[in-house]
């Protein structure tokens, strides 16, 4: 069987978040998509073991920021590969707090949307929750960032928990000039380099500057290996 079948699939790219009392937390997202137009109503799916999940569960509300085409790979970063439980997520992250009370990052964000649940789904891992609009905004004008976009264009990678994530199978002879992330999967490919970061296309990896870090999830270059 071949589970790459399910790469066939169209995503989107979201930050979904939440709140509990006074505490605020957001993570990525690529499982959102519309149910009906009257009343108008989403899905989201949300592992069961992400702090937002908690969040949605304990406050029966949840934002959808989409995130834009052109959004660094940093920000998917802050949101995809690290805890709340951990990190202030927010930090130097634009923001305003919705009429559910739910953060809606402004910055690299197409529109938002604000839900209160009204259904939940148990789906194994993950947990559908459904949702009736009751805010939306539109930010700017652009395009919408799709998963396949950031995987084969931005180079990123999702973190475990995703729906969408898919154990890498054997494949043929690999390029041995990338270099893999260890920590989130990001592959430094020198024939792209990271222009997001001030690196040209050609850059071997062995000339990367000693301070530069993976542009997802911000670790350094002892955290890469060859790929093989």
């Amino acid at each position: 069987m071949d589970l790459k079948a399910l790469h066939k699939i169209s995503y989107g790219l979201y930050i979904i978040t939440s709140k509990k009392g006074d505490q605020i937390n957001g993570q990525i997202a690529n499982t959102v998509f519309q149910i009906s137009s009257e009343p108008a109503t989403v899905a989201v799916s949300i592992n069961k073991q992400n702090l937002t999940n908690e969040f949605i569960r304990e406050s029966k509300v949840f934002g959808i920021s989409i995130l834009a085409q052109e959004a660094p790979l940093s920000l998917v970063g802050q949101f995809g590969f690290k805890s709340g439980r951990d990190v202030d997520k927010f930090k130097d992250i634009k923001y305003k707090t919705g009429t559910s009370g739910v953060p809606c990052i402004l910055d690299h964000v197409l529109a938002y949307l604000e839900a209160e649940v009204i259904n939940e789904v148990d789906v194994g891992t993950h947990h559908i929750f459904i949702g009736r609009i009751t805010n939306a905004e539109v930010l700017i004008e652009g395009i919408p960032m799709t998963y396949a976009y950031y995987h084969q264009v931005k180079r990123g990678s999702v973190p475990r928990s995703t729906p969408a994530y898919v154990p890498k199978q054997a494949e043929g002879k690999e390029k041995m000039n990338n270099y893999v992330c260890d920590v989130c999967g990001y592959v430094y490919d020198p024939a792209q380099g990271d222009p997001e970061n001030g690196i040209a296309p050609g850059t071997p990896f062995d000339k990367l500057p000693e301070d530069w870090v993976c542009p997802v999830c911000g670790v350094g270059k002892d955290e890469f290996s060859p790929e093989n």
